[in-house]
């Protein structure tokens, strides 16, 4: 069944930015794109880079390593080398507080 975890605020994560963050054993990307919060997986399955260290730009996340694009709304992979999509998971803000569903 699933979980919702607070995992940061909005104050930590900013307007076109993203960062990692481990809920529940998994690594999870949290992207702010135009004051809406995305999560997805954070791990890149071509390499096994962290996504949220990548460059944000609008929608797409571009992975630091071999730059795949994934969308972070979906979790679609858009070019490759990667050739899988990662997983999108539920959010939810409440106050302050950013919840993600597992």
């Amino acid at each position: 069944m699933p979980k919702r975890y607070v995992v940061a605020t909005l104050d930590s994560l900013p307007v076109g930015t993203g960062r990692a963050f481990t809920v529940a054993g998994r690594q999870v990307g949290l992207f702010n794109v135009e004051g809406r919060v995305y999560a997805i997986d954070d791990i890149c399955p071509h390499a096994g880079a962290s996504l949220a260290d990548g460059a944000l730009t609008g929608h797409v996340v571009s992975c630091p390593w071999h730059c795949a694009d994934f969308d972070v709304t979906s979790g679609k992979v858009l070019c490759q080398p990667a050739n899988q999509d990662v997983q999108k998971f539920p959010v939810f803000v409440s106050g302050n507080s950013i919840e993600v569903e597992l």
